[in-house]
């Protein structure tokens, strides 16, 4: 395998494995389990600077201004980040491979 192969696989996984733990912290969130928790928190301080930006993205909008009881940000993260991801695979399929 040459190199634009190794990146392009690696950016698929990396973006799998964000959004992964995206999900589990979704999951994590509607459990009543402990903060503290060590897995728990591992995977909350590795989803929050990803989820922070949408969170206050949704905070200065008209839908999430208004207090909402679901907090979107996970959806909107994901988004992001599948057209981040689309964007880099087009770049290194189109420089590299």
């Amino acid at each position: 395998m040459n190199f634009g192969v190794l990146l392009y696989l690696g950016v698929i996984y990396f973006f799998k494995i964000i959004n992964y733990l995206i999900v589990i912290r979704v999951i994590l969130s509607w459990l009543p389990i402990d903060r503290q928790n060590p897995l728990v928190a591992f995977v909350y301080q590795l989803t929050e600077p990803i989820l922070a930006p949408a969170r206050k993205l949704l905070a200065k909008s008209s839908i999430g201004g208004s207090g909402l009881m679901i907090d979107f940000s996970p959806l909107i993260a994901m988004a992001i980040m599948y057209f981040v991801e689309r964007c880099l695979l087009y770049y290194i399929a189109k420089f590299f491979i």
